[in-house]
């Protein structure tokens, strides 16, 4: 079978997401690269850890074409990324060590439940108190080396935790979006980077043509297809609401992560 049509219209997919929500897309990427790569007969042991790897190395074009997008209209607050970026880096390195120490199982049941919670938190409309303002530096610091950590075990570029963030600290929303493109570039390329080296000092073989756990086949037409349909995102995000879309979005989430979970058992 010739799967690049798959990778082809993941790409497309999570492009478009990336730009319109500010998310890495990893949340769809994860699971249907972890079926695909199942059905390919790749190491039972690594699949997850491949589909991690291949997913951060893809997140990285889809947020640097969203971040374009999003920087020209505007909505990026620099000023958030900048104290923000140390402790995103530290955490995602971080996290990415210690996910290719731990099991695919155990790598899977922790992407399900972060899966459930990311549909939940979409549906859930949280109303912050007209005071709240972003923390200082170290604040963001603490905050940034969290959402590294998370972000680097599932393989998402922060977007699902970063916008909820700075939503809660009454950053307005076009703008939380676009900041989260942008911190989400910090964290595929520190993930990315995490993943191959720790990918290339396995002892298990990987399959051919893989740089450490980035599966290069596969991250070649996602991300052919992704930094096409970014832009459109990004520009749809400050033309239409985005309500609906989120409630769509959230409902797919559910489906996936209920069939990953149902293949654990």
């Amino acid at each position: 079978m010739e799967w690049w049509p798959i990778y082809l219209l993941l790409g497309a997919v999570v492009g478009f997401f990336a730009g319109l929500l500010g998310i890495g897309g990893g949340l769809i990427l994860v699971p249907v690269l972890t079926f695909v790569f199942s059905a390919r007969h790749f190491p039972p042991d690594r699949i997850l850890h491949l589909a991690l790897g291949t997913t951060m190395a893809a997140i990285i074009f889809s947020a640097a074409s969203s971040l374009r997008t999003h920087h020209a209209h505007g909505a990026v607050n620099w000023q958030v990324v900048r104290f923000i970026t140390p402790g995103i880096i530290l955490g995602t390195l971080v996290g990415a060590t210690l996910a290719g120490m731990l099991s695919t199982r155990f790598l899977s049941v922790v992407f399900v439940a972060f899966i459930y919670y990311a549909a939940a938190q979409m549906l859930l409309r949280f109303s912050p108190r007209p005071s709240r303002t972003l923390p200082g530096r170290a604040g963001m610091f603490g905050v940034g080396g969290v959402i590294g950590l998370v972000s680097s075990f599932v393989a998402i570029g922060g977007g699902l935790l970063t916008v909820p963030f700075l939503s809660y600290c009454n950053v307005r929303l076009q703008h939380a979006i676009g900041t989260a493109a942008a911190v989400g570039f910090s964290i595929a390329v520190a993930g990315a980077v995490g993943y191959i080296a720790n990918g290339m000092a396995q002892p298990v073989p990987l399959p051919p043509y893989s740089l450490g756990y980035v599966y290069l086949p596969a991250l070649g037409w996602i991300v052919l297809a992704s930094m096409l349909t970014a832009p459109l995102g990004a520009r749809m995000t400050h033309v239409i609401p985005t309500a609906v879309l989120k409630r769509i979005f959230a409902g797919l989430l559910f489906l996936l992560g209920t069939k990953m979970l149902a293949g654990l058992f």
